[in-house]
């Protein structure tokens, strides 16, 4: 069995530095690797970077993250990855790893993904350049993500995003805004690999439970949604028992408007 701990959305910042930590030090105890699914600061500045770094790293066990579009908004990326790397944070986009844990390899291939809607109700590659090249964008994401799921070589296979793969994961959210959140390619590219588990966030307004189209588990684990530090899922030999263990955590961090 391996363990997996897993959340998204937290935003710090200097004002909530320390609300996670007390249940990150039991890491170790519960979880073989933290997955971190994006929007990790409030608005992508080094600064609210080296937060992250000082909340997440040193835990005991591997972190690996991707970014979320609140790690966009300072155009400051390539600082916020060194700050997030210096800590011994792996970031991926459209790149994976593979760990050795006590229950064997586990594999997770990594991308933040985009917008564009899922099927029926999605964005074409027609018309104005704009759109094409928003398409283009959610393409290209979903593509790095198949590829890198499909050159992995481990015992388990977990897809980790930040957009959303299926439409489940958002309810609760309102209809109209479901373009902005996620996109059907991300599914498409999840199912062209044997994945056992996919992670997001994004949708703080979302459901946790959801199912790609090949009959893959998707779990949001955006913080408001999963209201604690952080989930832990059991993939195993009884992968279909192996859910959630639900860890309370000791600071879940600030309300969330």
């Amino acid at each position: 069995m391996i363990r997996i701990a897993a959340v998204g959305d937290v935003h710090l910042d200097e004002d909530v530095v320390g609300h996670f930590r007390p249940a990150l030090e039991e890491l170790p105890d519960c979880a073989d690797v933290l997955l971190l699914a994006g929007d990790l600061t409030r608005h992508g500045s080094a600064a609210e970077a080296r937060c992250v770094a000082r909340e997440f790293g040193g835990l005991g066990v591997p972190v690996i993250t991707v970014l979320g579009n609140h790690e966009y908004q300072c155009d400051q990326v390539p600082q916020v990855v060194r700050a997030l790397e210096d800590a011994g944070i792996t970031v991926l986009e459209g790149t994976s790893v593979v760990l050795e844990c006590a229950g064997g390899r586990l594999g997770v291939a990594g991308v933040k993904g985009f917008g564009g809607g899922f099927a029926g109700r999605c964005a074409s590659d027609f018309g104005e350049p704009e759109m094409k090249a928003l398409v283009r964008t959610t393409t290209e994401s979903a593509d790095a993500l198949g590829a890198a799921l499909r050159s992995l070589d481990c015992d388990l296979l977990v897809a980790l995003t930040h957009y959303s793969p299926v439409p489940d994961t958002l309810a609760g959210e309102p209809l109209e805004i479901y373009p902005f959140l996620g996109c059907y390619q991300l599914g498409l590219a999840i199912d062209s690999a044997p994945t056992a588990l996919a992670l997001h966030g994004h949708a703080h307004h979302g459901a946790e439970r959801g199912t790609t189209p090949g009959g893959v588990r998707v779990r949001n684990v955006a913080h408001p949604v999963i209201k604690q530090a952080y989930s832990v899922f059991h993939l195993g030999d009884h992968l279909d028992q192996g859910e959630v263990s639900r860890i309370d955590a000791k600071g879940t961090g600030p309300p969330w408007s």
